[in-house]
């Protein structure tokens, strides 16, 4: 009988085995490298795009800052224009008012025998102090304020004597009236309403 020594056969087929392994282990762990590195670098590439965008934004955000901070600087400026608007309003009609007042009073005084000295006038009264010939004449000139649109309510305060140069004597007095309301007609003739 022959006898066949098969020990030789199967160290060689370990012997590739183990290489086998070997080369799958190392095959493997290439691909997992491969595999991690085409990983990392996709994720790096996402957080620089990412990085970009952010960035983009943010400059975005400070053009966009900057415009509504202009919008708001606007938004002031034009209420502090609205408010001197609403005041040169004021004051245009309460100009009005004066001359409206002035024509009123000037048209009820006693010619070349009466003479207004001073006037005051707020939102409800108004203050004539003044200089007449005599009593008579302040009498005349209350009355034709009261026969007025613009006033009623006369109230003598205060009339006494008094002496001018070269011995005039003169009467000077005080009125209080209380004053109705002034609305200025649509025409620039100066009329009064009621």
């Amino acid at each position: 009988m022959i006898k066949i020594n098969l020990l030789p056969f199967r160290v060689a087929r370990k012997k590739e085995n183990i290489r086998r392994q070997i080369s799958v282990f190392f095959l493997s762990l290439m691909m997992i490298i491969l595999l991690l590195t085409w990983y990392t670098l996709g994720i790096d590439s996402k957080i620089v795009e990412t990085r970009a965008q952010i960035k983009q934004v943010n400059a975005q955000i400070a053009l966009y800052k900057e415009k509504a901070d202009r919008v708001t600087e606007i938004k002031k400026k034009l209420k502090i224009l609205e408010d001197k608007l609403k005041i040169v309003s004021s004051l245009e009609e309460k100009r009005r008012e004066q001359v409206i007042l002035l024509a009123e009073v000037s048209d009820k005084i006693v010619p070349e025998r009466l003479w207004i000295e001073s006037l005051k006038a707020d939102s409800s009264k108004v203050i004539l102090k003044g200089v007449a010939f005599d009593n008579p004449t302040i009498a005349d000139f209350m009355k034709n304020l009261e026969s007025s649109a613009l006033f009623s309510n006369i109230d003598l305060k205060r009339s006494k004597v008094q002496k001018f140069k070269d011995n005039v004597i003169l009467k000077s007095f005080e009125l209080l009236c209380t004053k109705k309301t002034i609305v200025p007609a649509n025409n620039k003739t100066g009329k009064k309403g009621k």
